[in-house]
């Protein structure tokens, strides 16, 4: 029996679960966040053209050729950037040429995520492991086969030497990995532009910063008539052993296991600073094949531009894929895509091809915070925070 001095203590809402697992909830929000971009994406390029300027000066008078104009931007810009990533064998495969280094990439940051690393370094790491590969390719003469195994290996040595080393100041001097990523990024970057002007590495008879032409014995085959090779193929085999490296060995289950709780895990029995070096290792690695796809397939002259922004692009590819191979491989293809209808898109319409960068901040943007998709897209169901999301993945 109750009286009126008990105090009415009232239960807490009952939360509705969605019933979806964690993974398909993921991908709705980044799908939302995709059409979120094309949304801001179409205000630009409306914003931008001459034709929807000229008829909004006369808008209250006609408004339809306004709202004609606008539609007939977007439309155009669209279609063009459609056509030009999948709209026939040569611009899938450019698409694919595009995201093959995006997905190397993607999977040594995302490596380093899961084990609660943020990898800022891929841009150095992949620069030194082209600085390893160019050099085998151009400096050593050996048989077919043997040489590109060689010149692939030596690139990934050389990004692992470089991760490594993050790896290493962490574990031993508790070192930031943002930091010092961020710095040794500057070290590599300044190394090439030097060794670019040494005898060892410049171009005989010329005074620019190029090297001499890699071997064709160590360059990639190509798959097809265009600019795709088989580093593709091994962009592929490197996200089959991340996901089974993360899923089903014992060191990934302690890269995980440090990523999710490193005090529960140091209180187990485990090495966390031995999980950092040995997740920074793979990461330079990983990020050194992708400096092996730049310089032994599509731009076979070692330059200072070798990277171009592959390492920082590699970064968003992470964020977009979750952290989770599967994911990194789909938002690298998605990337490459723009990349590449991005080019068919300002030579058609004239659109700035810096809109394709737009669309990947802003989609980057929306993922990076879910509440705010789920406050503009209202059925969508609650997620974890992008923390835990990157930590645990698409297994929900």
């Amino acid at each position: 029996m109750t009286t009126d001095t008990e105090p009415v203590v009232e239960k807490p809402p009952v939360r509705r679960r969605s019933g979806l697992p964690g993974w398909a909830v993921q991908a709705l929000v980044s799908l939302s966040a995709i059409v979120l971009a094309l949304v801001v994406g179409a205000v630009l390029i409306i914003i931008g053209d001459e034709k929807v300027k000229s008829a909004s000066s006369y808008f209250f008078a006609a408004p339809g050729d306004t709202i004609s104009a606008a539609l007939t931007a977007v439309g155009d810009a669209y279609q063009a950037l459609l056509v030009g990533a999948v709209g026939g064998l040569n611009p899938i495969a450019e698409s694919l040429t595009q995201a093959t280094p995006l997905i190397c990439g993607g999977l040594a940051v995302s490596l380093a995520f899961r084990t609660g690393l943020f990898n800022i370094g891929a841009q150095g790491q992949l620069i030194v492991g082209a600085i390893f590969a160019a050099w085998v390719g151009f400096a050593w003469h050996l048989p077919v086969g043997i040489h590109l195994i060689i010149a692939v290996i030596a690139g990934i040595i050389g990004g692992a030497i470089w991760g490594g080393l993050v790896g290493l100041l962490k574990a031993r001097t508790g070192a930031h990995e943002v930091i010092v990523t961020i710095m040794l990024n500057y070290v590599a970057i300044y190394l090439l532009q030097w060794l670019l002007t040494t005898s060892a590495f410049q171009r005989p008879g010329r005074t620019d910063p190029i090297s001499p032409i890699v071997d064709s014995n160590a360059q990639y085959p190509q798959l097809s008539g265009n600019r795709l090779h088989l580093g593709f193929v091994l962009a592929l085999v490197a996200a089959a052993f991340v996901w089974w490296l993360l899923n089903r060995s014992t060191v990934g289950f302690e890269l995980r296991a440090v990523g999710a709780n490193p005090d529960a895990s140091r209180t187990a029995g485990m090495s966390v600073g031995r999980a950092y070096t040995i997740a920074m290792l793979v990461a330079g690695a990983l990020a050194g094949l992708a400096g092996t796809q730049q310089v032994l397939g599509t731009d076979l002259p070692l330059t200072d531009g070798v990277a171009a922004s592959v390492g920082f692009d590699s970064i968003t590819v992470a964020l977009l894929g979750r952290g989770t191979p599967v994911g990194t491989v789909l938002a690298g293809l998605l990337f490459g895509a723009l990349n590449a209808g991005g080019l068919q898109m300002q030579l058609q319409t004239q659109t700035a091809l810096t809109l394709t960068t737009v669309l990947q901040a802003v989609i980057v943007l929306f993922v990076a915070a879910p509440a705010l998709v789920r406050s503009i897209f209202r059925f969508l169901p609650r997620e974890r925070g992008l923390g835990a999301v990157l930590a645990k993945g698409w297994n929900g």
